[in-house]
């Protein structure tokens, strides 16, 4: 596994994993990410955030270790070799409006659905863990569409706790953190 930030060449791919993960949810009758079965109709406001935080560079993909590009910003990296990617932002006002705290925001967390059972998720989480603790940050907080429970109880497994709930525009989100150990 290695993690490397995304290019704004990449842009495109962040938007396929998406889509891809709408419509995996959307077959499991999970009505989570639907606004990305079609990333090109997706509100303006939320195309608008994922570009910001590409620009921002808060967007990292998880590749393939032996197809990683020595001059990744160069490179145009296969889509087969991507196996996930998530956002990692610093400042959350769409869900953590009010929040003081220094802590590390999660979104767009996807592990692509043929590496499921190999541990991957845990691994990115870990990950981001020892990013956040090498930046002094001991907090870790990310929301999680309510009515998923198998992805909430996933988070809660990871150490995770509820404190809250957003009421956005499809549905109630909870919202998740998690103190890391220093």
């Amino acid at each position: 596994m290695n993690i490397l930030p995304a290019y704004s060449h990449e842009l495109p791919i962040i938007y396929q994993l998406l889509q891809e993960s709408a419509e995996w949810l959307q077959s499991k009758n999970l009505n989570q990410w639907s606004i990305w079965l079609n990333p090109s109709t997706a509100p303006t406001y939320l195309r608008d955030w994922i570009e910001k935080s590409m620009s921002n560079g808060e967007f990292f993909f998880v590749k393939n270790e032996e197809n990683t590009n020595k001059n990744p910003e160069n490179s145009n990296i296969p889509f087969s070799n991507v196996l996930g990617m998530y956002r990692l932002m610093y400042k959350d006002e769409m869900f953590w409006e009010n929040a003081q705290e220094n802590a590390g925001y999660i979104h767009s967390f996807v592990v692509r659905r043929h590496h499921k059972g190999q541990n991957l998720g845990t691994k990115m989480l870990q990950y981001i863990e020892n990013t956040l603790k090498n930046n002094e940050i001991y907090l870790l907080r990310l929301d999680c569409n309510g009515q998923n429970t198998a992805l909430c109880n996933y988070y809660e497994a990871q150490g995770f706790v509820k404190v809250g709930e957003k009421q956005m525009n499809w549905g109630v989100n909870n919202l998740y953190e998690k103190t890391i150990n220093k």
